[in-house]
């Protein structure tokens, strides 16, 4: 086969790849720290409800939840994931339906909506003060998210 033709062959070939791999690339994303989180996506709702157990296991201690999750393209939640809970407890649900119901718009620097990877921390009985909430929210810092 004559090298010009077969090159034509391979070209061809790659064009319905390529076209196939770009939604996935649309919804790639970066893993984004939570204080960098405002250059990509702002919360909209600052306000969310959600069902907390009535008994249950360490519901009055302090502590935190680690919830995972990727903004969408959308400015929706999605692949939210309870990472990580300190103390044992039964908030854990709680926390995700909480981050499930948040929603976002994206950010002027993020005009074409790129999701990102991201997690939140949510807080539980935090004793009064910024010194107190970062007291119960430093054990579920998650390491590997950054620019």
């Amino acid at each position: 086969m004559h090298p010009h033709a077969r090159r034509l062959i391979r070209s061809l070939l790659l064009v319905p790849a390529l076209v196939c791999a770009v939604p996935v690339l649309a919804q790639s994303s970066h893993r984004i720290d939570p204080q960098d989180q405002y250059h990509y996506w702002i919360r909209l709702n600052t306000k969310v409800d959600t069902d907390l157990p009535n008994s249950g296991l360490n519901l009055d201690k302090p502590g935190c939840a680690a919830v995972t999750y990727t903004i969408g393209s959308d400015g929706v939640p999605m692949n939210v994931q309870l990472v990580k809970l300190v103390p044992k407890s039964d908030l854990g649900n709680a926390a995700v339906t909480a981050v499930k119901n948040f929603r976002y718009g994206p950010a002027l620097t993020n005009r074409i909506g790129q999701p990102i990877d991201t997690y939140y921390i949510v807080p539980f009985n935090a004793p009064e003060g910024a010194d107190g909430m970062q007291k119960v929210m430093e054990p579920c810092k998650l390491p590997g998210y950054g620019q």
